[in-house]
């Protein structure tokens, strides 16, 4: 029996060398090591047949050019050179494609990305469909690399020096016609007929090289080295203030588009590919990687082992608040299902299709949709002040106040109004699930489904089981949950369940450090520079100071002592300081407020002499460090499955550091011995619950690691 080959040759009447990428037992084309030899072997044959006119690249999977390089290729090097040679390797084969005599077209559906760009960017053209599943770009930066087969030199060749180091520091994907605008693609057509117009351009002739276009501003500053170095510098610093000088790709990349662009081709490729290994062999590589394969292993589970989930076609939703609206908008924009809103005013309907209809109307301004899909998806949203057509919903989501007897009733009205095998997924994030489902007839459909706010820009989505829960029931929820675009974590009832359980002794023990005198803004920078998308004073504006007391209290009241929030809350809610919502908080906010200066008020409220004590890395430590205990007290807990659902809802729920790895990867970096001793240091210095969690001193004795 032959083995399957990835890429397949057929020759057309016309002369057309028609390539057709299509990887044996795999949903999506990704790029392998092993393809060298095979691609070898089909340039031998192209460059070696004078009759061949033209050579089109084309996937042979729906909705997928090549999503990719397989990123297990870089975790088999052992050695910076091991990486450097893959990068060597990819930049041989991509600059023979190139070198073709005939023309050379990629004709582009569905995701191209990483070294699939590379691949078309090696191509004298690209014709790409507009299926709104076409997207371009160079992630290579979120796995902490650079684009290692040409990519640095050739993207900002054809989009601008500009345009190009900002597509690769963000990991930005174009879509079809901003591709086109850019200059990345020459050509945006039907899929119906997009391997005609490939094959147009192929019996063509072969184009000569174009320049990016460029306009205004960016056409003066790329025009002088002295222009381009003000775009380098830019760029850096742009880049470094979010990043915090924590991911080193992002220099490397600059220095490798520097390099090409003022050097030439053939310095800036002998740079990528040296700078491609060393950044494969950096911890912060590394452990983006690991999130990378946790987060396509839990994608192809359901939630519950050997359980398969049931359709569903229609989703109800109850509560036209901002998470219900949130809700409605994700289930009808992403899952492509019908949501009916339940709420108990007309005004509460208006504001939840509207919030749908806003942000819509945006993809539409912005040319990432249609008008049509717009209208399309509009209708499949609909609204009632009673439980006309719960009867047909196959899964409600009920997002109304934090109050038990209420949600009680929900569920009461539900079983009442749906169909007998109705899902009951309650959006809370506090209450235990096991409260609501208390008074059920049907406790194994009810199920916690906890969304983080925003709803249609957090991607974490929490799947809260109580024991009665079915595993149907589980699998369905998880279902949808990806569906809406969700990364879904299965974790068991418990106050607080797992995000906010660890988030919550992380908050209290900065605010401890805010009443000791240490500086608002210190505390929040130093937890930034540690990783942090925002500081926790800034989260506990965000969030809302009023809400953070009453899940304080909720949590000092399940789960002991260890949970005692600082005497703070009191005084700020007396001074009806409830945090960014109500424009009075730590923070300055309204017209006028330039930055995010701090309210300085906040200091005498409180009686406190701000003075800074501490340096950066300590106050950072005093914090995460009851974040990782309470992590370990989860998992031993049985709240969360696996360390690695731990570090998955850690990273999307609350953006613990994805350079870190996670609280449980972090801790195997630190090393468990060294957390049991810091802790119990901190417990002597600070008070007790800084006690290690049983889970940490045993691990520490037997010398295990979380992984």
């Amino acid at each position: 029996m032959s083995e399957q080959k990835a890429f397949s040759l057929d020759i057309k009447d016309n002369g057309v060398a028609v390539i057709t990428i299509d990887v044996p037992g795999e949903s999506m084309n990704t790029l392998k090591d092993t393809f060298a030899d095979e691609v070898g072997r089909l340039m031998n044959r192209l460059e070696g047949d004078s009759d061949i006119k033209g050579v089109v690249f084309i996937s042979g999977k729906p909705g997928s050019f090549i999503a990719g390089a397989d990123i297990n290729m870089i975790n088999d090097c052992e050695t910076a050179a091991d990486a450097e040679s893959l990068a060597r390797k990819g930049q041989a084969m991509f600059d023979r494609i190139e070198q073709l005599e005939v023309p050379v077209v990629a004709a582009i559906n569905g995701a191209c990305l990483g070294g699939g760009l590379e691949l078309a960017m090696a191509c004298h053209v690209r014709v790409c469909s507009d299926n709104p599943k076409t997207q371009l770009g160079l992630p290579e930066v979120q796995l902490g690399l650079l684009p290692g087969s040409g990519g640095t030199q050739r993207l900002p060749q054809l989009v601008g020096v500009q345009q190009g180091i900002t597509m690769m520091l963000t990991g930005k994907q174009l879509r079809a016609k901003q591709a086109l605008k850019a200059g990345l693609v020459d050509e945006v057509v039907p899929q119906s007929i997009l391997l005609d117009a490939a094959m147009k351009h192929a019996l063509s002739a072969k184009p000569k090289k174009k320049k990016a276009p460029l306009k205004g501003i960016s056409k003066v500053l790329e025009a002088t080295a002295y222009g381009r170095n003000i775009i380098y510098k830019k760029a850096a610093e742009q880049a470094q203030k979010k990043a915090q000088g924590n991911y080193p790709a992002i220099d490397k990349i600059i220095d490798t588009v520097r390099i090409g662009v003022e050097k030439g081709r053939e310095a800036g490729l002998d740079k990528e590919a040296r700078s491609f290994g060393e950044l494969a062999m950096t911890p912060q590589s590394y452990q983006l990687r690991q999130i990378f394969f946790a987060t396509t292993e839990m994608k192809k589970e359901t939630g519950a082992d050997g359980v398969k989930p049931a359709d569903i076609h229609r989703v109800g939703v109850l509560g036209g608040g901002l998470m219900g609206g949130g809700i409605a908008y994700v289930t009808a924009a992403k899952a492509g299902l019908p949501a009916r809103i339940k709420d108990i005013s007309h005004e509460g309907i208006t504001h939840a299709l509207h919030y749908s209809y806003e942000r819509l109307n945006k993809k539409v301004k912005r040319k990432h949709m249609r008008r049509a899909e717009l209208e399309k998806t509009m209708l499949s949203l609909s609204g009632t002040l009673d439980y006309s057509g719960f009867e047909r919903v196959d899964v409600v989501i009920e997002a109304v106040f934090e109050d038990l007897e209420l949600k009680q009733k929900m569920v009461a009205d539900i079983e009442q109004h749906a169909k007998p095998e109705t899902i009951f997924a309650t959006n809370t994030s506090s209450l235990p699930i096991t409260q609501i489902a208390a008074k059920a007839q049907r406790p194994q459909n009810v199920i916690g489904l906890h969304y983080f706010s925003p709803v249609d820009k957090m991607p974490l989505a929490e799947i809260i089981t109580h024991e009665g829960t079915s595993p149907e029931t589980i699998a369905t929820t998880v279902a949808l949950a990806k569906k809406q675009g969700k990364t879904p974590i299965v974790v068991k009832d418990g106050a607080g369940f797992f995000v906010n359980r660890i988030l919550a002794p992380y908050m209290n023990e900065a605010a401890r450090l805010v009443l000791a005198g240490e500086p608002i803004e210190h505390v929040d920078k130093a937890l930034v520079k540690f990783g942090f998308p925002v500081g926790p004073i800034t989260l506990l504006d965000e969030v809302g100071i009023d809400v953070g007391a009453k899940v304080a209290a909720i949590l000092r009241k399940e789960l002991g002592e260890r949970f005692e929030p600082p005497a703070a809350f009191d005084k700020l809610i007396d001074d009806e300081r409830k945090g960014k919502k109500n424009q009075k908080g730590f923070y300055q906010y309204g017209k006028g407020v330039k930055g995010k200066p701090v309210d300085s008020s906040v200091y005498s409220l409180l009686g406190i002499e701000p003075k800074q004590n501490l340096d950066r890395e300590a106050v950072a430590e005093l914090c995460v460090l009851p974040m990782l205990n309470e992590a370990a007290y989860c998992l031993q807990e049985g709240i969360i499955r696996s360390a690695r659902d731990g570090d998955i809802g850690s990273v999307f729920g609350i953006g613990f550091p994805p350079f870190r790895g996670g609280p449980f990867r972090y801790m195997d970096e630190i090393g468990i011995g060294a957390l049991v001793t810091k802790l119990k240091t901190l417990a002597e210095q600070r008070g007790d619950r800084y006690q290690p969690a049983p889970l940490l001193v045993e691990m520490a004795e037997q010398q295990r690691r979380f992984y």
